[in-house]
């Protein structure tokens, strides 16, 4: 755990550095050197973003997708109604997601304190993410929704936005305590739309007899919903992150023809009673890897995702590799 605060305080330090000293230029740095946790990317023209855990939101930026160099958070100060809303959170933001949608790059991002579901996602827009545009400016909209201990038995953390075929914003999000849910948003995504449709995507077993405000043992989190062929697919985390060399996090998929599900694996389960098939998991190199993304970008799909790097005492990395199909529709990652 020491090692992985040690990452989390020295991408904070170094993205706080920068922030202070706007003509002091970010060194480079190699891909497999980025010390990240959740890390989600988008592309605007020949520039590629990545937006990760951090404070204000960790931001790099890339020509190639192997040298990379902090941009300024997305934001400078905590967001108020964040603070006032969740006890215990002070600007360190996690997990964060970002969309294209309608001339507007929208970022969703989770107010929490670790293990508790006293959580908020937010939400803001920004219509470019040039920073040297003289458009660049993040626009704060506030909350989206909100989880309340012994009110709710889902957390209100990791979100990420699918549009579906006629256009409609959905937000897929949630970890541990019963699993992964699904809302439909408003069409300007500032909110949940009404009447509220709500579903629940992936589960595991959970002990019964746990207090509603423990986050329980059914270790699933960390949602990321791709469209390829015929399929919605449903990346989810299974296990433990955060644990640095005893990490054991591994991620799993199912599919479904309709957005909402239910998203079967590939033996026919349904991930909202247990399924999934294994995706990527350790190895020799990494204790864990999980918290991923998914991306269609210049005629290649993408798996990025954080990993826990054995040679460096499991300190979190960036993880970027291509991503193929089997013949019969079932994502491929080499690890």
């Amino acid at each position: 755990m020491k090692h992985l605060i040690f990452s989390f305080c020295l991408l904070a330090a170094a993205s706080a550095a920068y922030a202070s000293s706007p003509k002091k230029k970010p060194s480079v740095i190699p891909a497999d050197k980025v010390m990240t946790h959740d890390p989600v990317m988008a592309k605007q023209g020949d520039t590629y973003y990545l937006f990760a855990t951090g404070h204000g939101v960790s931001v790099m930026s890339s020509k190639d997708l192997k040298n990379w160099k902090f941009e300024k958070p997305v934001f400078e100060e905590a967001p108020q109604w964040a603070v006032e809303t969740v006890k215990g959170y002070n600007g360190h933001t996690w997990a964060p997601d970002i969309i294209f949608h309608n001339g507007l790059y929208h970022l969703f991002y989770s107010c929490s304190a670790f293990g508790k579901n006293t959580s908020a996602i937010g939400h803001a827009t920004n219509p470019t993410l040039d920073p040297s545009s003289p458009d660049f400016k993040w626009t704060d909209h506030g909350k989206v929704i909100q989880s309340v201990p012994n009110r709710d038995m889902w957390n209100a953390i990791d979100p990420n936005i699918i549009i579906d075929e006629n256009g409609t914003p959905w937000m897929n999000f949630g970890s541990f305590w019963d699993g992964i849910k699904m809302v439909k948003l408003t069409p300007d995504m500032n909110g949940v739309a009404q009447p509220e449709e709500w579903y629940s995507l992936s589960r595991r077993q959970r002990t019964f007899n746990l207090d509603e405000e423990n986050a329980g043992d059914g270790a699933v989190e960390a949602p990321f919903i791709m469209k390829h062929g015929d399929y919605y697919y449903l990346f989810v985390s299974f296990d433990y992150c955060c644990k640095g060399l005893k990490s054991d996090y591994k991620v799993m998929v199912g599919r479904s023809k309709t957005v909402t599900g239910p998203y079967l694996d590939k033996d026919g389960k349904a991930m909202n009673k247990g399924g999934g098939s294994l995706v990527i998991q350790g190895n020799k190199d990494y204790a864990g890897v999980g918290h991923n993304a998914a991306y269609h970008l210049d005629g290649k799909d993408y798996f990025i995702s954080h990993a826990y790097s054995v040679a460096e005492e499991g300190a979190p990395k960036l993880i970027i590799r291509e991503m193929t199909w089997t013949p019969d529709g079932w994502p491929v990652v080499n690890f």
